[in-house]
């Protein structure tokens, strides 16, 4: 019931949020070199795997979906937030924009050739994050890539630790604990960026990048 409270809660504070959010993060990217570096290369990942479909999953306003396109990926956005899908079509048009929960994703197994996840499991409780690792699984083609955006833990020995934000509760995480637990999903990690903070940022955390692929097929004989 708490899990329930708190995916609610998060809900109604990004509807309420979401017009500020918009404005304050359209041309984020403009300013984060290493961001727009890692998107890169998880595209090149996404058209050498076979230039699957890409999910942004917590997608907020749209403008990480609509740099996926510009980057070649056939790329669509998924939010719970109503308010936010509201903002994203009225932004990007041309561009598929759906209300949804990473929990429960409206898509068939396997359809997916990258999932993007960045920094949209931060007001996912521990407890329930293995659902939502399970369900990137589900989605992705074998092959298929995920790439998770969050924050990392002060110390490495505590696997998550809980933080207040702006908008809801939230949670940073161990990159060797979240890891092992894309592992115990059956995605395996290729690559990882740590992104320090720069000393004008607001959280002095360290922004993490994971990069992971889904085991390919193996071939009958």
């Amino acid at each position: 019931m708490v899990e329930h409270d708190a995916l609610g809660a998060t809900r109604q504070a990004y509807d309420e949020a979401a017009a500020l959010y918009a404005q304050l993060f359209r041309d984020e990217l403009r300013d984060m070199p290493l961001d727009r570096a890692i998107l890169s290369a998880f595209a090149d990942f996404v058209r050498a795997s076979g230039d699957g479909q890409v999910a942004d999953l917590g997608c907020g306003p749209g403008h990480i979906t609509a740099h996926l396109g510009e980057l070649g990926l056939a790329a669509f956005g998924v939010d719970a937030s109503s308010e936010m899908i509201g903002l994203a079509r009225q932004a990007y048009p041309a561009l598929r924009f759906d209300v949804g929960s990473m929990a429960a994703l409206d898509l068939a197994d396997g359809v997916l050739g990258g999932v993007l996840s960045r920094w949209s499991i931060i007001h996912t409780p521990p407890r329930e994050l293995p659902v939502i690792l399970a369900e990137f699984h589900r989605v992705l083609a074998p092959g298929g890539h995920l790439l998770v955006g969050f924050w990392a833990t002060d110390d490495p020995s505590h696997p998550t630790q809980a933080f207040d934000h702006r908008v809801a509760r939230a949670y940073r995480w161990s990159p060797d604990h979240l890891a092992a637990m894309l592992r115990e999903s059956g995605l395996a990690e290729v690559a990882r960026m740590v992104r320090e903070p720069e000393p004008t940022d607001r959280r002095q955390f360290q922004g993490i990048y994971l990069l992971a692929r889904k085991a390919a097929s193996r071939c009958s004989t």
